[in-house]
């Protein structure tokens, strides 16, 4: 039997950052206390050991909203660790989200092209085509045919007080917030379902999600299973432990903002952007999170470049100041991203080839999801 690992990784604009540091509090998402991400962690520990020792038995489904290019907050957040897993032997399945661009935004602006800058930054990241399947959200209708039975499972009022959609209400740029923003939990529970996930990794931020996918599979199984064997599983969360980079004005790093270095950056232009980056009027550079939070995102992007620990790389500065550091940082960034950056720019020349591996991972991830829809259609008895 296969067990499946999923994980949804959206765009930085505040749906999901798969940052167990995110902004949303432990008592947010655990209905209250702390007793469920403590049980959690214990758990993802024991799924990550159940990975090693077996990882045919697992299957990851993740994914990003394609909205601009990737950048290294992506990188060393879900991208490395998806690298890992599929390295591991884990099937990985890879969702271009294109359909959920349009929760929090009137039009889908250049989604062709970035759709294709996604499989760029994917193949240059060490995204494996043969090893992991990825395609397009829009381009698997079975997939989201599954919406319409799970939204008749959970109430408006159980959607609306989903602390991570109350937050991308108060957080959207529009005067009146879409129907389909407001359904956005149901439609990850179809990311989730549509190929029988039950592992999800996860930041604290993603928890209410994961919840609400869990009531709507024990709902469908309990309404239609008639005691049969259950048609979805109640997937349990793997909590990430992606660092927390800030972007270089200090806040969170994001596309929309221009604070971030993109996979696809230039030498040049990392350089430039490291070099206005924010820190603090402290001469000596050390690594404090709490108390120099912007100093700290620094020293830390140094160290995960150069696979070392930021204590370290921040003693070797010490008292040199903050343009030692952005020196620093920029050599081990560049150096770190050079072999990604020529892996892009080879792909980037072959855009057929780019538009094949969505063909390709299209037709799998069809195949998965009509098997999947056809075992709920027949527990509805909607077979005609």
């Amino acid at each position: 039997m296969t067990t499946t690992v999923t994980s949804l990784s959206t765009d930085d604009e505040g749906i999901s950052t798969g940052d167990p540091q995110a902004s949303m509090t432990t008592a947010e998402t655990t209905g209250g206390t702390t007793a469920g991400v403590l049980a959690a962690r214990q758990r993802s520990a024991e799924l990550e050991e159940l990975i090693r020792k077996d990882p045919g038995r697992f299957r990851v489904l993740t994914g990003d909203r394609p909205t601009g290019r990737l950048h290294l907050g992506h990188y060393f957040g879900t991208l490395h660790n998806r690298v890992r897993l599929q390295e591991l032997g884990v099937e990985t399945f890879l969702i271009i989200a294109d359909y959920q661009v349009l929760t929090d935004r009137d039009v889908a602006e250049r989604l062709d092209e970035y759709v294709e800058d996604l499989v760029l930054d994917y193949l240059a990241a060490g995204i494996d085509p043969e090893r992991t399947t990825i395609f397009a959200h829009s381009a698997v209708p079975a997939l989201n045919q599954l919406l319409l039975p799970f939204l008749s499972l959970v109430s408006v009022a159980e959607l609306g007080r989903n602390p991570t959609v109350k937050d991308e209400i108060a957080q959207s740029r529009q005067s009146a917030v879409s129907g389909l923003m407001f359904t956005y939990p149901a439609h990850q529970a179809a990311d989730i379902l549509f190929c029988k996930a039950n592992l999800v990794p996860v930041g604290q931020d993603q928890l209410p999600h994961l919840e609400l996918t869990r009531t709507i599979a024990r709902r469908f199984n309990d309404r239609y299973g008639n005691g049969a064997a259950p048609v979805f599983p109640e997937p349990d969360a793997l909590l990430s432990a992606a660092p927390l980079l800030l972007g270089t004005d200090g806040a969170k790093m994001s596309k929309s903002r221009g604070n971030a270095v993109s996979l696809a950056a230039t030498a040049d232009e990392t350089a430039r952007l490291i070099r206005g980056a924010k820190t603090d009027p402290e001469r000596h550079i050390t690594y404090d999170p709490a108390a120099r939070p912007e100093v700290s995102s620094l020293v830390l992007l140094a160290a995960l470049c150069l696979g070392r620990d930021p204590r370290d790389v921040a003693a070797d500065i010490g008292d040199k100041g903050a343009a030692a550091l952005k020196a620093t940082v920029t050599e081990a960034v560049n150096e770190h991203l050079a072999p990604i950056r020529d892996r892009r720019a080879r792909y980037a020349q072959d855009l057929g080839y780019v538009r094949r591996i969505l063909r390709d991972g299209n037709e799998i991830a069809n195949e998965v999801a009509q098997a999947t829809l056809d075992d709920v259609r027949a527990a509805m008895k909607t077979l005609y």
